[in-house]
């Protein structure tokens, strides 16, 4: 992907999570996550991502069109059977074939906890970003997948295959 596009990427995700009401606010959060761009570059993104400025009874902001990207995992529910999460990973185990398509739907929803994803045919290894504890990006990933995760020191399924 080039740096515009994953610029672009970033601009509709800050739109998608957060109230940003200017494009300076916008400019500033950008900065935050790596991105330098000017005003003009930014209000090209905008125009070509269709965002346009709102105005609801919270207030002014910016919108993007499109449901915010989270929302495609919950129709994904019924492929995932269990997660469990050891020291430095989360295992998400799903139906036979499964594991690409909801790997694939962890990431296109850019989880800001979620590092990356690695999937088999019914596993998948998801990586937490930083120093995000695996247990909780596991429990993330329950809520939005409406699985919960295997307790602590449970007898898990690691090693079933």
């Amino acid at each position: 992907m080039r740096p515009a596009e994953r610029r672009r990427d970033a601009v509709a995700r800050l739109l998608r999570v957060r109230r940003i009401g200017t494009q300076e606010e916008l400019l500033s959060a950008l900065g935050r996550e790596g991105f330098r761009a000017t005003q003009a570059t930014l209000s090209r993104d905008l125009a070509r991502l269709g965002a346009r400025r709102v105005s609801r009874p919270e207030g002014a902001f910016y919108e993007v069109d499109g449901p915010p990207p989270q929302e495609g995992l919950p129709a994904l529910r019924g492929l995932v059977g269990a997660l469990d999460a050891n020291a430095s990973l989360v295992v998400v185990r799903t139906a036979p074939g499964a594991a690409s398509a909801v790997a694939r739907a962890i990431d296109d929803a850019r989880l800001p906890e979620v590092l990356g994803t690695l999937a088999g045919d019914d596993t998948i290894f998801v990586a937490p970003a930083g120093a995000l504890p695996p247990r909780r990006l596991a429990a993330r990933l329950g809520g939005l997948l409406g699985v919960a995760p295997a307790p602590v020191g449970g007898p898990g399924r690691a090693g079933s295959h």
